[in-house]
């Protein structure tokens, strides 16, 4: 294990971590806050709270039965103004919860640390606190904590990398809060039962190896006891931070496609995501808030900021500094997989660990021309795709050829579009293919219940019919 392997492909955009010297600022100055009732993989949740009901800091004010969801909390404490749709982040309507705050983040008397003392518990506990993947899947935790009986995990590899350009939120979470992510790294260990950790960085972070080292050399001195927590440096190149890309960088395994890591024995979590464990566990305080990176050249100040989740990007701005100049492209997340808004209204979510804000001259988009078939997306697709090949079958609208060159093993990284010299939008091209498999597969599946239904109906009608006729 002391190799680092490195993927095939990937690119080198320039780092732009202009914020990582800067310690984290919490903000509370928000007048109200618009938290969003989906905000993970999976069913959106349903309110559990009226207009005019009073609220505190980590209340439940949504929840589901569903698996795959994990109630959401107040972020504020204050009334409730409305429950009304907002328009989200990729521009679908979505419910949200309006609470109007009274400044003053009374947390809720239930708030307490959970009684752990089964595997079970532990999982139950990271469900309740409303934990999803931080490093911008949304993937529920407590989904990611309880693999099949027959894939048990033998590693537990922490996303460390922070690959995207300008985000430095993981990074100053590293430097201000290492004793919580050991806590946490610890905790899943121990329930689920997982021999050996890795955290896992890139070399342009060269602070963080001292800082865990010294973090586990504490603990040895305080405890006695030793765990097989390893760090290890990785190469800077995106996407590093992928899953795939980052179980094979420390593991030397190949997830297949289709499958999850679980099938190759590992349980990836983003280095935010144990943080919060760890808090959790000592605190009993849900999912409430977020640290982000807030940088671009349209802002006054950049920096990292302590947020409450459901404040709107216009008043994080506003809060933190305000704008320097009118900005022409504002993103949540990175930019190379992040999403642009078409208004700062929305809430801030879970899974989101930036908001960049650009003026004019950084979004100036040149325009396409014809693929010249040189072959740079083709070696810089760490997924070993043919990103040409898909981006003209998307635009064909060719289902057959969409399947065939795999769009669905895509993970959109941008790296295809970054390296394209003729500035085709390909990871546009593959985001639509995937929307038309998507669809296929939906009206295939419509079809044969309609089928299914019809013969059924059949059936009955023939046996009805039957037993009208007399036997002789």
């Amino acid at each position: 294990m002391s190799t680092v392997l490195a993927f095939r492909g990937g690119v080198h955009p320039r780092h732009n971590k202009n914020t990582d010297v800067l310690p984290s600022i919490r903000l509370t100055d928000f007048s109200e806050v618009d938290i969003p009732l989906h905000q993970q993989i999976g069913p959106p949740c349903t309110c559990v709270v009226s207009p005019g009901d009073y609220v505190c800091v980590g209340q439940v004010i949504a929840r589901s039965e569903h698996p795959m969801a994990v109630p959401i909390h107040s972020s504020v404490s204050g009334t409730v103004k409305e429950i009304h749709h907002v328009v989200s982040e990729i521009g679908e309507p979505i419910e949200a919860v309006r609470i109007e705050s009274d400044g003053k983040f009374v947390d809720d008397p239930s708030v307490a640390p959970p009684v752990i003392e089964s595997r079970e518990d532990f999982i139950a506990a990271v469900r309740a606190s409303g934990l999803v993947g931080l490093g911008g899947a949304a993937f529920p935790t407590h989904i990611k904590l309880n693999p099949p009986a027959d894939k048990k995990p033998q590693f537990l590899l922490i996303n460390a990398a922070e690959c995207e350009p300008y985000i430095t939120s993981d990074y100053r979470m590293m430097c201000e809060n290492p004793d919580q992510i050991i806590d946490g790294i610890l905790a899943v260990m121990k329930w689920i039962d997982i021999p050996r950790a890795i955290i896992g960085y890139e070399d342009n972070k060269p602070l963080v190896s001292r800082i865990f080292e010294h973090e586990l050399e504490k603990r040895i001195f305080k405890t006695g006891e030793c765990h097989d927590i390893r760090v290890h440096k990785m190469k800077t190149v995106y996407p590093q931070g992928a899953e795939k890309m980052f179980i094979y960088a420390l593991t030397g395994r190949k997830v297949p496609p289709g499958k999850l890591p679980h099938d190759v024995h590992v349980t990836v979590l983003n280095v935010s995501t144990v943080r919060q464990i760890g808090l959790y566990l000592r605190t009993g305080m849900p999912l409430v808030r977020r640290r982000i990176t807030l940088d671009g050249s349209a802002l006054n100040i950049h920096g990292n900021f302590n947020v409450p989740i459901g404040a709107r990007v216009r008043d994080i701005i506003e809060s933190a500094g305000g704008l320097r100049e009118d900005p022409t492209k504002v993103i949540m997340g990175g930019p190379m997989m992040g999403v642009a808004l078409d208004s700062m209204d929305c809430g801030l979510i879970k899974a989101n660990n930036a908001i960049l804000v650009f003026g004019s001259k950084e979004t100036r988009v040149p325009p396409e021309s014809a693929c010249i078939r040189c072959a740079r997306c083709v070696m810089a697709c760490p997924m070993l795709l043919q990103p040409a090949g898909i981006d003209q079958a998307a635009r064909r609208k060719d289902i057959e050829m969409l399947t065939h060159f795999r769009v669905m093993d895509c993970i959109e990284c941008g790296s295809c579009t970054y390296s394209c010299p003729a500035k085709r939008f390909i990871n546009q091209s593959i985001t639509d293919g995937k929307k038309l498999i998507r669809a296929e597969k939906e009206r295939y599946a419509s079809e044969q219940r309609l089928r299914t239904a019809s013969q059924k109906a059949s059936s009955g009608k023939e046996e009805q019919d039957g037993k009208s006729v007399p036997k002789e």
